[in-house]
């Protein structure tokens, strides 16, 4: 007689595990969760600032000497990324919407669909994003972490990894994920399940493409988020010791000023100071605060005034510009309405129509300039290719309404942003087409 395989047959049929799996909670739509951040996590050199695999390990010592990280890579798998940490990004808000729910008996595992992980943290849902979550999840369980944050007695650490462990059922026959289990570690959980230790951010996080761009962004959020237009300032070497990042200092300034320069980070304005002195600095001030100490009205900006944005790492998404997150989330709540295209739209014009109400300073739709003209040609002919079917000018007048109503968030880049907007509107809407 055969072997009996003793780990199938402790192991459910399954069928049984695809019921069980079915069983697992479905997550709030991202427009309705709030995203937050662990704080301890978002100012020191916990992750990897390279997708390249990096082995070297980060021993950072505040300049006080009163905390102490120590990151050590697999050398199997290398070092946690900061792009593996918008995964814990999402389960921290995952438990802080647990909480603020009420839910009785939150548990360190945490059950979901890989899917909708993916699509919070604008990852997409390919096979490769698949492969690149399952990446992610081995090297957060195999990083080792040691530190003295939270400890009452400074010369105590704890030792952990981010999750302990994660479990990934496939369907055999079709290949399909049934669902995902992940069980994170008792510092992380007990971490965020106070929830003076969470902040909120911005859902235009994840569009950040360079990895020093996202530590950067987490790391403001932090230090500036409480100090109101006054903001925060710290020197480039302080930070670069705060980063764990692998360049050279003279490499980690340049790209600082290349970031305070474009100055495209979500939330957060940046400014360098003392730019030319040998110790410069970097002052850093939640852009809502900027905004009430400087009021300024500023037109809406035309094609010919779009600024490019280029990152020295990576190429930027179309939709890349950036505006406040507040602005953001009521533009996405518009977005439920479908708008069907009118026959031969681009060579008729349609009658302007009056709203009952309108924002008190949005522009009037009979001086709405029509979308052909208004967007720059390539990214107005990439809308037509990307998102077909929808009337552009009628997008436009809501989109316009928005940021009438709020002059003092208007995006950089118009023609951009624009494109953002439809993308996703028609990612919500286009079954209705």
């Amino acid at each position: 007689m055969g072997q009996v395989d003793e780990d199938s047959e402790a192991r459910p049929p399954l069928k049984e595990r695809k019921v069980q799996f079915e069983m697992f909670f479905t997550l709030p739509d991202f427009s309705d969760i709030s995203l937050r951040d662990y704080q301890e996590t978002m100012q020191r050199p916990f992750f990897s600032l390279s997708k390249r695999k990096r082995i070297k390990p980060i021993d950072y010592v505040s300049p006080d000497r009163t905390v102490t990280v120590q990151v050590l890579p697999n050398s199997a798998y290398g070092m946690a990324t900061i792009w593996d940490a918008d995964i814990m990004i999402y389960l921290a808000s995952h438990l802080n919407e647990m909480r603020e729910r009420g839910t009785n008996d939150i548990s360190p595992v945490i059950r979901l669909q890989p899917g909708d992980l993916l699509k919070r943290i604008c990852w997409g849902t390919s096979g490769r994003a698949y492969e690149r979550l399952v990446s992610a999840l081995d090297r957060l369980q195999a990083t080792t972490i040691k530190t003295n944050i939270r400890a009452s007695n400074k010369s105590r650490e704890t030792t952990f990894s981010w999750i302990d462990s994660y479990t990934h059922l496939v369907d055999e026959r079709t290949q399909r994920s049934l669902g995902m289990e992940i069980t994170l570690s008792k510092w992380f959980f007990d971490g965020v399940m106070d929830k003076r230790n969470v902040l909120s951010i911005s859902p235009l996080y994840f569009e950040i493409t360079s990895g020093l761009g996202k530590w950067l962004y987490r790391a403001s959020r932090k230090h500036a988020g409480g100090n109101g237009a006054e903001g925060f300032t710290i020197g480039f070497e302080t930070l670069h010791q705060k980063s764990g990042s692998e360049s050279s200092y003279p490499v980690f300034k340049r790209k600082l000023m290349e970031l305070a320069r474009h100055n495209e980070l979500p939330d957060i304005s940046l400014e360098v100071v003392d730019g030319d002195s040998i110790k410069p600095k970097l002052k850093m001030v939640m852009r809502r605060h900027l905004n009430q100490a400087k009021p300024r009205k500023r037109p809406l900006p035309s094609s010919s005034q779009s600024v490019e944005v280029r990152d020295s790492d990576h190429t930027s998404d179309t939709s890349d510009d950036l505006i406040d997150p507040h602005l953001t989330q009521g533009i996405i709540a518009g977005l439920g309405k479908g708008l069907r295209v009118t026959p031969r739209h681009e060579e008729v014009e349609a009658a302007p129509k009056q709203p009952e109400r309108r924002p008190a300073r949005a522009p009037s739709p009979a001086t709405l300039p029509r979308a052909n003209k208004v967007l720059d040609q390539e990214i107005y002919a990439a809308i037509r290719a990307d998102f077909p079917g929808w009337d552009y000018d009628a997008l436009m007048e809501r989109f316009d309404a928005f940021l009438g109503s709020n002059p003092d968030e208007l995006p950089r880049n118009y023609s951009k942003r624009f494109y953002g907007f439809v993308k996703e509107h028609h990612r919500r809407n286009k079954f209705r087409l």
